[in-house]
């Protein structure tokens, strides 16, 4: 091992959203960045195995969908020929667009970039594997940041290392489209990507512990969009766990234990587990530094991302839930930005979240449950989308943009929102929380026409009680 002569200022371990917001932006304030990660350019989890190829192949699905869609309105097209090297090839094109890109930035802010990983051995100092150079040395730092992300979680009770058992990293290779899949967990990431193969052409069972989708989302968001999907999938079952698992020379045989199980297995050709992720804290020497741990396995932090080690801040998913990219850049500014002297803290009132199945949806705020287990008096105020000009010329009646407000005072605490584009709405929203606004703030905004986000001011319409088109 060789030792390094002199100290970094600032050692960021992960190039993912997060690391590379946090390396990208203590560059920019003039503080020297040494950025570690294993892959050839930044980008981490989100951009190389999760958020943007998980999201092309959903552009995919929306568009096989809307050919279908389409014969409502008498234009038809024949059974779509799926390309899958092709479509391997475009999907992977578009990652690797956006990784050479951030390692060109990352050159251009003179940050230096080492492959490898990186493990502390004490309170300032830390030995990293140079993977493309292939040695190791021990190298001193002034500060750190911790964004190292997080993995999937296995399940105890399935055979391991079976090439018919996905998770969530692997499934987006699309090495084949099996007659049948099993997807294990019905939160954001296992409906994703059910939804892919779904329109791909299997016939997708989902199976969820929770009593509904999308656990401890918007009840009225999560049941229209079991409504939708079940036209998709073969089957959703919630309330039910997976009991035992086999593999068979038909593929797997699986018994279920929940509301209306019959006893016997069935069988799929695959298996896709999403029932969650796990911080990747073991296995990087936390052991010979302060930080303190939760017992989850989550980083413990300040307002400005620092860790109980003075030298050591956290950001991202290691930090704790919601483990979301959006979260994990905004986490890397504030460290960043306290690192190089300036006031920051991370204190927002909302983190949006987007799930982009074929019904997008998305929130921000206080669910109606929230709220009430809060405590709060609260009125929601709900606009349905078929009453909306522009929904209806896009055959997207089934949606509706949802408020929860303060009774008295009418201030904006949540929204949630059902249907196309949903993702892009929803930022208004945001917005709407992090200003205070009220219903007349939002009411009162003319919203051009005809146009989806007329859905919010018609919703706080009626809350007002003055809403044109209910």
């Amino acid at each position: 091992m060789r030792k390094s002569h002199h100290t970094r200022e600032l050692v960021v371990l992960g190039a993912g959203p997060g690391g590379y917001a946090a390396a990208f932006r203590a560059a920019d304030l003039g503080v020297k960045v040494t950025l570690i990660d294993e892959a050839p350019n930044p980008g981490g989890v989100c951009l190389y195995r999760g958020c943007i190829p998980s999201k092309a192949l959903l552009h995919v699905a929306k568009l096989i969908k809307e050919t279908r869609q389409a014969q409502a309105w008498g234009i038809r097209f024949g059974p779509p020929e799926i390309d899958l090297d092709q479509l391997r090839d475009w999907k992977d094109g578009v990652v690797s667009k956006l990784t050479r890109g951030l390692g060109s930035l990352c050159k251009k802010r003179k940050i230096e970039y080492i492959r490898g990983i990186g493990t502390f051995t004490g309170h300032r100092a830390l030995t990293v594997e140079d993977k493309e150079n292939n040695t190791t040395e021990e190298i001193a730092f002034e500060k750190a940041i911790i964004a190292t992300g997080a993995r999937n979680v296995s399940l105890p009770n399935l055979p391991t290392d079976s090439p018919l058992i996905m998770d969530s990293t692997s499934s987006l290779e699309i090495r084949d489209i099996p007659k049948t899949l099993l997807v294990i967990g019905g939160g954001y990431i296992g409906l994703e990507q059910a939804n892919i193969y779904a329109r791909l052409g299997s016939r997708v069972t989902v199976v969820e512990m929770a009593p509904q989708l999308l656990p401890g989302s918007d009840q009225d968001i999560a049941s229209l969009l079991k409504k939708y999907l079940s036209d998709c999938f073969e089957a959703i079952m919630l309330n039910t766990k997976v009991t035992r698992c086999e593999p068979t020379d038909n593929g797997l045989q699986v018994d279920f234990e929940g509301d209306g199980q019959k006893p016997g297995g069935q069988t799929y050709d695959k298996i896709l587990v999403a029932v969650g992720r796990k911080p990747n804290t073991d296995g990087i020497g936390l052991e010979h530094t302060d930080v303190e741990m939760d017992d989850k396995g989550f980083i413990v932090v300040d307002e400005q991302r620092q860790t109980s080690d003075a030298a050591i801040f956290a950001i991202g998913d290691v930090t704790g839930n919601p483990q979301f990219a959006h979260k994990a850049t905004h986490e890397g500014r504030v460290a960043a930005e306290t690192i190089a002297g300036r006031p920051a803290a991370f204190d927002p009132r909302v983190i949006p979240f987007v799930e982009y199945t074929e019904l997008e949806i998305a929130g921000c705020g206080l669910s109606e449950r929230q709220a009430h287990e809060q405590g709060l008096e609260v009125e929601t105020a709900t606009f349905p989308w078929a009453a909306s000009g522009r929904a209806l010329t896009m055959g997207q009646d089934k949606g509706f943009t949802k408020l929860v407000l303060d009774r008295d005072t009418g201030r904006i605490l949540g929204m949630a929102i059902a249907g196309s584009d949903a993702g892009k709405l929803i930022s208004e929203g945001a917005l709407a929380i992090e200003m205070g606004a009220v219903a007349q703030d939002l009411a009162h905004t003319i919203h051009p026409h005809p146009t989806l986000s007329e859905t919010l001011m018609e919703a706080a319409g009626r809350f007002l009680k003055e809403s044109v088109h209910t």
